[in-house]
């Protein structure tokens, strides 16, 4: 291990010169079989069992008041490891795959180290995810035992699988060898499948192997000074492939790791009190969780020395005083969970956001135009992934793996087996420093009014804003209604937002059209049960949430309740109040001409868009048209106004 470690430079030293004209790529990929040969065939299994052997007693996880150690982690995923090879016939097991379908616990890493020590790749279920979602992934991938609860595979689908139930079986996986199972497998091995999920709705499995974890864990050990004295923690899923990241670099290197309960793990006062109590060193925060864990107040003698974060785009600089580094991290389920890596410095001046950092070992990092074409310092490009944490491919799904796994353009090997790049789908540039700033997704961008509007963009300036804590922008589209940017804010402690005052900051730096119609305030950021932010949750626009300026009042003449009707629809508001300025609620020129156009139809009277110019409330509107459909009283019937009016 010693021999792999020394060979890999540390992802924080500058990797290449980058020069004014082209954004040079990163050096050369590495010849695989080197690389394979540094490895010496050793794995995860091999370097937890290593560990076990020098330190037995050494506690290796924690949780609560249940502490294990190494020997009886090694014994208890050996016993396991046995019984599934006896399950499932002595049957090699290589580049085959195990499901594993239970909660976050020291259960479920003792069964994930079994399966790779039987020789298998397992396979993550969160028994969280929906039902049909497990289902799919099941039928997907059809593997040859799932490992689960008793209680759980009464909930799951059927299917050809072998079934082993920890709990049930508690008594014949007990009465297995402790020895460690003979295991043939190599680095070009698969070590899991972990499914992401795909653009069209669909699933899919990311295969990775060996080779490429264990780039992860060298990597890691050596970039962060990883010891057995540190303690980590595993605050993710088994579904979500940062608990790859969380649990392996440590436990191959003799750290101890450490899972708070499900009410701590998401609560930023509560796990901040728990990483101090814990005495945690390294930990791992999704973006959105760590951002809020920052900004709390930290005893200045915590043993916490590094915050991991990445997921989503940082969108905060780290204040002077916490004691600890905040390193930001960019990468894909499909290169291995971290690609990019890089320190970030407290307090940046900078208006620009937090880098993403350096490739790490074994790395390249590419960004290309449409045509493949490397493009200059500072411009935007699809960001490529090439090297040692690249997957395999996606499981089963060959079309899609040749269209997002392309051969290396940069390589000059021709075989079968040349390098290949991943097309993240991510926009990023390369700056002047060698680092690489994340610029979002590119099937983010929105188009409304013919514009192309990166919805990140308005994020980042919004942010600026002295009573903006957090921001969110997003294109909502309501019924009988365009696309329209609602942005969702949390408010810094004791703030008072203004309506007015945030679309005047916004637009100092931005044209128009980009400046959101909604402003909804929120207490906090939504996340999903991995801690990242989950925009489902976001809340629609109404009465309650949306910012004013005015006091809300509602309509109160039959004129007024019909505006409000056609107006809420066509500004993606639950309610309009009379006092409201239909432009300040993100209207404009085409969506005022449909306005007149459903006024005409509705009142029969002629309104000139000048009109709502000068009458932009519901309140002064109301009061034109029934001056309008006055002035005609006396040619109408009573019948007649009575039907307008109604």
């Amino acid at each position: 291990m010693s021999t792999l470690l020394s060979s890999i430079p540390s992802s924080f030293a500058p990797r290449t010169r980058l020069t004014a004209k082209t954004a040079a790529h990163t050096p050369a990929v590495p010849n695989s079989n080197e690389y394979l040969r540094l490895l010496q065939g050793q794995c995860v299994p091999q370097l937890v069992a290593a560990r076990a052997a020098s330190a037995p007693h050494a506690p290796a996880l924690t949780a609560g008041n249940e502490v294990m150690t190494y020997r009886e982690l090694d014994n208890r995923a050996n016993q396991l490891a046995h019984y599934l090879i006896e399950v499932g016939g002595g049957a090699d097991y290589r580049n085959n795959l195990v499901g594993l379908c239970l909660d976050r616990s020291l259960t479920s890493v003792v069964c994930a180290l079994a399966i790779l020590k039987a020789g298998a790749a397992y396979l993550p279920l969160d028994p969280g995810y929906p039902s049909e979602r497990l289902a799919f992934m099941l039928s997907d991938a059809q593997p040859r035992v799932l490992i689960t609860r008793q209680e759980l595979a009464e909930q799951l689908p059927a299917g050809p699988w072998q079934v082993i139930a920890v709990d049930r079986d508690e008594a014949k996986i007990a009465s297995q060898s402790t020895d460690s199972p003979v295991s043939d497998i190599t680095p070009e091995h698969l070590a899991y499948v972990i499914y992401t999920s795909g653009s069209t709705g669909q699933p899919k499995g990311v295969e990775i192997t060996h080779a490429s974890l264990m780039n992860l864990v060298s990597w890691h050990q050596s970039a962060f000074e990883v010891t057995t004295g540190d303690r980590a923690s595993l605050l993710a899923g088994v579904g979500f492939d940062a608990a790859v990241w969380e649990t392996w670099p440590y436990l191959t290197a003799g750290a101890s790791l450490h899972l708070p309960d499900e009410g701590t793990r998401l609560a930023p006062d509560l796990l901040r009190d728990w990483l101090v109590a814990e005495e945690i060193t390294v930990s791992f925060l999704p973006t959105a969780l760590a951002e809020r864990v920052m900004s709390l107040d930290w005893p200045l003698n915590t043993a916490l020395r590094i915050l991991l974060t990445g997921a989503e785009t940082l969108r905060r600089f780290p204040a002077k005083n916490l004691p600890f580094q905040l390193i930001n991290n960019y990468g894909p389920t499909e290169c291995t969970v971290v690609a990019t890596s890089g320190f970030v410095s407290p307090d940046s001046s900078s208006n620009a956001l937090p880098t993403i950092g350096r490739a790490i070992a074994n790395t390249q990092i590419y960004i290309l135009d449409a045509n493949l074409q490397q493009v200059p310092v500072g411009s935007a490009g699809e960001l490529h992934i090439g090297g040692a944490g690249v997957a395999r491919g996606y499981l089963n799904r060959p079309e899609l793996t040749a269209e997002k796994f392309i051969r290396n353009p940069f390589s000059t090997d021709d075989s079968e087996r040349a390098p290949c790049l991943y097309k993240t789908g991510d926009r990023a540039c390369y700056l002047e420093n060698g680092e690489i700033a994340y610029l979002g997704r590119i099937d983010d961008q929105v188009k409304i009014l013919g514009h192309r509007i990166e919805p990140n963009e308005i994020v980042t300036v919004l942010d600026r804003h002295r009573g903006v804590q957090a921001s969110l922008v997003v294109a909502r589209e309501d019924a009988g209604s365009e696309k329209h940017l609602v942005a969702y804010v949390v408010p810094t402690p004791e703030s008072q937002l203004s309506v007015a005052d945030l679309r005047s900051f916004l637009r100092n730096e931005l044209p128009e059209y980009m400046v959101p119609g909604v402003f909804v305030e929120i207490e906090n950021l939504p996340l999903t049960a991995n801690g990242k932010l989950d925009r489902a949750a976001l809340p629609a626009p109404n009465a309650e949430n949306t910012l004013r300026d005015e006091e809300f009042i509602a309509p109160r003449t039959p004129i007024e309740k019909r505006l409000a009707v056609m107006l809420s629809p066509l500004l993606g508001l639950d309610q309009v109040g009379v006092t409201d300025n239909f432009f300040m609620l993100g209207g404009h020129s085409l969506l005022g001409t449909q306005l007149i156009s459903h006024i005409r139809g509705a009142f029969e009277v002629e309104l000139a868009l000048r009109t709502l110019f000068d009458a932009p409330t519901i309140e002064q509107l109301s009061l034109e048209i029934e001056r309008l459909v006055l002035a005609r009283v006396e040619a109408m019937s009573e019948e007649e106004v009575l039907r307008l009016l109604a």
